[in-house]
């Protein structure tokens, strides 16, 4: 199954409503057959903007994370779900990008710059914008005739 990540944004409440509304979202994950991988709480914070659902505007919002697996056929109950619950303001799911390898260049990185790859290859893309100087076996660098 593939990994999604659930941003949801509830409303400032009682630990124990808080408590029940998580265990809500969890269980409507768990009966569309999906496997609960985090949750994470974010804190308390002002929103951006102030957002009116369900009647009532809200500005500040307690924010979890949830990483979870679940059939990619069901997403879409499991957001009708959500935007039908009073106690969640916003609700969006995310398709988990997959961490990219990227070797260690620290040895390359702790060389003085001229001795770099990088930055040699630079050096050669720079040398070929050079103009080349101008010759008529006159002895100057430049054509006295043009201004």
């Amino acid at each position: 199954m593939i990994t999604y990540e659930l941003m949801l944004l509830l409303r400032i409440m009682p630990k124990p409503e808080l408590v029940s509304t998580l265990k809500r979202t969890a269980e409507s994950i768990y009966n569309k057959g999906g496997i609960i991988r985090k949750i994470e709480n974010l804190g308390t914070k002002d929103m951006p903007y102030k957002t009116s659902v369900h009647g009532v505007v809200y500005n500040k919002a307690s924010y979890y994370l949830m990483e979870f697996n679940v059939p990619p056929s069901s997403l879409h109950d499991i957001l009708d779900e959500y935007g039908r619950d009073i106690d969640i303001i916003r609700r969006r799911i995310y398709k988990k990008a997959e961490p990219e390898y990227q070797e260690c260049t620290l040895h390359e990185e702790l060389q003085p710059a001229p001795y770099r790859k990088n930055v040699q290859e630079l050096i050669t893309q720079a040398r070929k914008l050079d103009k080349p100087k101008f010759q008529y076996n006159t002895g100057l660098d430049y054509y006295p005739f043009q201004k």
